[in-house]
C-alpha cells in the first residue's frame, strides 16, 4: 500500500484540490482544530494538507548578538518567531499524516516562493538530502484553481524544480544575512541612543536610495520664472509656440507684437490625423497593481492580497505573474462564454462570440511559469466591495483584449500673428470600440469647432501669465513598484512589502512618499560612509546571480559565497567610518525623532521608555529641563507639526491597530480636553458623592449617601493575646466546636 501526501500552500487551496481530485468523494478530518483531506482510490490513500505559507524560516547558528553573523539554517517558523506560533499545528499535522505516506507533492504556488515552502516540508518530513529528494517528491504545476486545471496538474506531474528552490533558498539567505547584518550594525552605531533597532535591507538600502535622492531634489530645488502667451479662438485656447518663455523681454515682446495684431490672425495649418488605437494588455501583477491605485484607489499591498484571495477561490488566475500572454490553450472562447452569464458582461462577450474575436492583444512581457491575470469563467459569488471592484477591473481588462481597436481623431491648428505662432490641439474619439469596454480608460476629449485654412480668425482674452517652474513630484507607492521593477530590484511579490517596511520603520510617510528626516540621515549617513548597502548595483549583481541559479547558469554555492564576500567588504567599510556614521546620526536623529519643542525651555520633546517598558515624553534637555508627558500606550505617535493654540504643546497623532485614529495635545489639563472630562465625569456622577480633594481628607470627615444609615454588624472578638479585632469565621467555630466535643 502506497499513500501519497499533497502539500498546499494555504487551506482554501487544500480545499480546492480535494474537491477537484475527489470529484465529491472526500473526507474531511482534522488533527485537532487543524484541517486536512482524505481520497480513497482503490489500496491507496491521497492526503491533502495545508501549509499556511512559510512554515521553515533562516535563522542564525548560534546565540551571538553582535555582526557579522554568516551562518545560518532553515528551522521552524514557530520556533524562532512568537508571531509565527500559530503555524506548529499545520507543521504538526503535516508530519503526522507523512508517517504514512510514501509519496509527496509539492502542490504550492508555482513560483519561487511556492517551491522554497513545499520543498521544505518535504525535506523535514522525508530527512532526505535535497539530491535524494525526486525519488520521492514530485511537483504540481497550476495557473488556476479550477477543477479541470488541478486535475490537468495531477495527471500531469511534474518533476521537482530544483532550481527554483535553490535560487529561492539562496535569496532568503542573502536578505536575512544583509539585513540581520547591517540592521544590527546600524543599531550599533547609535550606541544606545534608539530603543527600536534600525533596519535596512539588500532591496530596501537601494529603494531608500531611489525615494531619498528623489526627496534631496525636491528640497533643493529653486523655482524658475517663466512666462507663457495664451488667447482664445472660438472659445479654444491657444498657446504660443515657444512655449515656456525663460526670458521675460522676450515674452513681453512676443506679448506687444500679438497684441498689436490681432486683427490680422489667420488660420496657417490643420493637421487631422486618425489613429486606430490598441487596448492595452492583459495584466502582470505590477500593472495590476498601479491601474487599481489610479483608477479604484487600492494600495498595492491590498490589490495583491485581494488578487490572491481572488485567485484561491478559483475566480481569477494566478496573480504573481509576470507575463502579458494569454495562449490560446487556456480555453478562452470558453472563458468568454462562461462570462456571458454575468449580466454586467452579456453584451460585450455576446459581441465577441458572435463575431469569433477569440485573439487577444497581448504585451511582450512574459513569464515561463504563468500566463497573465485573467478571470477564469468561474461565476464569482458573496464577493466584498473591494474584491468585486478588484474583479470587474480585471473582467474588463481582459474582454478589451479582445475587442475592435479605438478609433482617434486628432487635431493641431495653428494660427498666425504677425510673426508669432499660436497653437491648439484636440482628440476626439470617432469609434470607441475597447473603450467601451473597458470603463477605466482615461482618455479626455477636446473638441475642436470648424476651423478652415487661410480664415481670418478674431482673438479674444489675449493673457501673458508669469509662473514658476516645479520640483519633480515624490512618488506614489504604485509609482515605486514600477520603478523597482524598471530597474530590476526586487521580485513582483516582494516590492510592496519592501516599501510597506520603510512606512514601519519611519523612514517614509503619506501617500506621495516623502522621506522623513530620519529616513534622510539614515540615507545620508550609509551615502557619505558605506554607499554599497544602499548602492542598487550592489543588489543588480546579486539578483542577476539568482536568474542565472533558475537557468542553471551557476550553483547556489557560488552565488551565496559572492553574497558573503560583498557583505563582508560593505561591512569593513562600515566598521571603519562606525563612529562617523554614528555621529551622524545622532546629529539628525534627535530632531527627527522630536515630537515638537518643549514649552517651557524650547528643547525637544521625544519619546523615552521607562524600565518597566511604558512610553512617555520627556525633554532632550534632562536633567536642566524635567518636563513630562504621559502617553497611549500600545499605540504608534506619530507628529504632526502642529501646536496647540491654547496650551502650546505638540499635537501628536494616536495610531492604534484595530482602533480609531486621533490627534490630541500633549497637555493632560489643557482646556480642549475640558468636554471630553466632562463627559467622562458626568458618566460616573452617580457614584462620586461629594467629591472632596484629598488634600482635605486628613482632617476632615466626608458624608456620603450612606454616612447617616446603620452600618451592617459584625460579631468581632477581641483576643488577649494581640488586642486586636478578629472576625470568627465559620471555619473557625467549627473547629472549636470538634474541639469542645473532644473535650467532652
Amino acid at each position: 500500500m502506497s499513500n501519497t501526501l499533497i502539500i498546499a500552500e494555504k487551506p482554501s487551496v487544500a480545499a480546492r484540490i480535494a474537491s477537484a481530485l475527489g470529484n465529491g468523494k472526500t473526507q474531511r478530518s482534522s488533527n485537532g482544530k487543524y484541517s486536512f483531506y482524505s481520497i480513497k482510490k482503490d489500496t491507496e490513500t491521497i492526503f491533502i494538507a495545508p501549509a499556511v505559507g512559510h512554515l521553515f524560516t533562516i535563522k542564525q547558528k548560534g546565540n551571538e548578538r553582535g555582526y557579522p553573523i554568516l551562518n545560518v539554517e532553515w528551522a521552524p517558523s514557530y520556533a524562532v518567531s512568537k508571531n509565527s506560533a500559530f503555524t506548529k499545528g499545520y507543521l504538526d499535522t503535516i508530519r503526522k499524516l507523512s508517517t504514512n505516506c510514501d509519496t509527496f507533492i509539492n502542490a504550492c504556488d508555482y513560483d519561487t516562493e511556492g517551491t522554497v515552502i513545499g520543498t521544505n516540508i518535504i525535506k523535514d518530513v522525508t530527512k532526505l538530502e535535497l539530491t535524494n529528494l525526486g525519488k520521492k517528491a514530485k511537483r504540481m504545476k497550476f495557473s488556476t484553481t479550477t477543477d479541470k486545471d488541478l486535475l490537468d496538474s495531477y495527471k500531469n506531474i511534474q518533476p521537482l524544480d530544483f532550481n527554483n528552490y535553490y535560487a529561492g533558498e539562496t535569496r532568503h539567505i542573502l536578505d536575512w544575512l544583509w539585513g540581520i547584518n547591517f540592521s544590527r550594525a546600524l543599531t550599533s552605531a547609535l550606541s544606545g541612543s534608539l530603543r527600536t533597532p534600525l533596519s535596512i535591507g539588500r532591496v530596501q538600502g537601494p529603494t531608500l536610495s531611489i525615494l531619498s535622492r528623489r526627496e534631496i531634489e525636491i528640497k533643493d530645488f529653486k523655482p524658475q520664472p517663466f512666462w507663457k502667451i495664451t488667447l482664445e479662438i472660438k472659445k479654444v485656447k491657444f498657446t504660443n509656440s515657444k512655449g515656456n518663455i525663460s526670458d521675460k523681454d522676450d515674452a513681453y515682446k512676443a506679448f506687444e507684437e500679438t497684441k498689436n495684431n490681432l486683427e490680422n490672425a489667420v488660420v496657417n495649418k490643420i493637421d487631422i490625423r486618425e489613429e486606430k488605437r490598441l487596448p492595452p494588455p492583459p495584466f502582470d501583477l505590477t500593472s495590476l497593481q498601479i491601474e487599481a491605485s489610479h483608477v479604484i484607489n487600492l494600495d498595492p499591498s491590498l490589490t495583491l492580497s485581494l488578487a490572491q484571495s481572488l485567485y484561491e477561490k478559483s475566480y481569477i488566475s494566478y496573480p504573481r505573474t509576470s507575463s502579458q500572454k494569454l495562449p490560446y490553450t487556456l480555453g478562452l472562447p470558453n472563458i468568454i462564454e462562461q462570462l456571458s452569464k454575468i449580466p454586467d458582461y452579456k453584451e460585450i462577450t455576446s459581441y465577441l462570440i458572435q463575431n469569433k474575436k477569440f485573439k487577444p492583444i497581448e504585451g511582450k512581457k512574459t513569464d515561463e511559469a504563468h500566463p497573465s491575470i485573467f478571470p477564469t469563467g468561474i461565476l464569482p459569488n458573496n464577493l466584498s466591495r473591494q474584491e468585486q471592484s478588484l474583479y470587474d477591473l480585471i473582467v474588463r481588462r481582459f474582454l478589451s483584449c479582445f475587442s475592435d481597436p479605438a478609433t482617434i481623431s486628432h487635431t493641431n491648428i495653428s494660427v498666425g500673428i504677425a510673426q508669432q505662432t499660436y497653437k491648439a490641439s484636440g482628440m476626439q474619439i470617432l469609434k470607441k470600440g475597447w473603450i467601451e469596454v473597458y470603463k477605466y480608460a482615461r482618455l479626455n476629449e477636446t473638441e475642436i469647432p470648424e476651423f478652415k485654412e487661410g480664415e481670418k480668425v478674431r482673438p479674444e482674452n489675449l493673457d501673458i501669465a508669469e509662473l514658476q517652474t516645479q520640483p519633480p513630484k515624490r512618488y506614489t507607492k504604485a509609482g515605486i513598484i514600477a520603478e523597482l521593477e524598471k530597474r530590476g530590484l526586487g521580485t513582483k511579490a516582494t516590492r510592496a512589502a519592501i516599501v510597506d517596511t520603510l512606512f514601519k520603520r519611519n523612514y517614509v510617510i503619506g501617500n506621495q512618499l516623502q522621506v522623513t528626516e530620519f529616513g534622510l540621515s539614515v540615507y545620508n549617513a550609509l551615502l557619505h560612509n558605506c554607499e554599497m548597502i544602499i548602492d542598487e548595483r550592489t543588489t543588480e549583481k546579486l539578483d542577476l546571480d539568482l536568474e542565472d541559479i533558475v537557468n542553471n547558469k551557476t550553483t547556489e554555492e557560488k552565488v551565496i559565497e559572492k553574497g558573503k564576500k560583498l557583505l563582508l567588504e560593505a561591512i569593513d567599510i562600515f566598521n571603519k567610518n562606525k563612529v562617523q556614521i554614528g555621529n551622524e546620526l545622532k546629529s539628525t536623529f534627535r530632531s527627527a525623532n522630536s515630537l515638537g519643542k518643549c514649552p517651557k525651555c524650547g528643547g525637544d520633546l521625544v519619546i523615552r521608555h521607562s524600565r518597566a517598558g511604558k512610553q512617555f515624553v520627556a525633554c532632550s534637555n534632562y536633567p536642566n529641563c524635567t518636563v513630562t508627558y504621559s502617553l497611549p500606550q500600545s499605540a504608534k505617535i506619530v507628529p504632526t507639526g502642529k501646536v496647540c493654540e491654547y496650551c502650546k504643546t505638540p499635537i501628536i497623532r494616536v495610531i492604534r491597530k484595530g482602533k480609531r485614529t486621533f490627534e490630541m495635545d500633549l497637555d493632560p489639563n489643557c482646556i480642549t480636553k475640558k468636554d471630553y472630562k466632562a463627559k467622562f465625569e458626568s458618566k460616573f456622577e452617580s457614584k462620586v458623592i461629594n467629591a472632596v480633594p484629598a488634600t482635605e481628607l486628613k482632617n476632615k470627615e466626608v458624608k456620603t449617601e450612606n454616612s447617616d444609615k446603620e452600618k451592617p454588624k459584625v460579631k468581632r472578638k477581641y483576643t488577649k493575646k494581640s488586642d486586636k479585632k478578629t472576625t470568627t469565621t465559620k471555619a473557625t467555630k467549627k473547629k472549636r466546636q470538634k474541639e469542645k466535643k473532644g473535650t467532652k
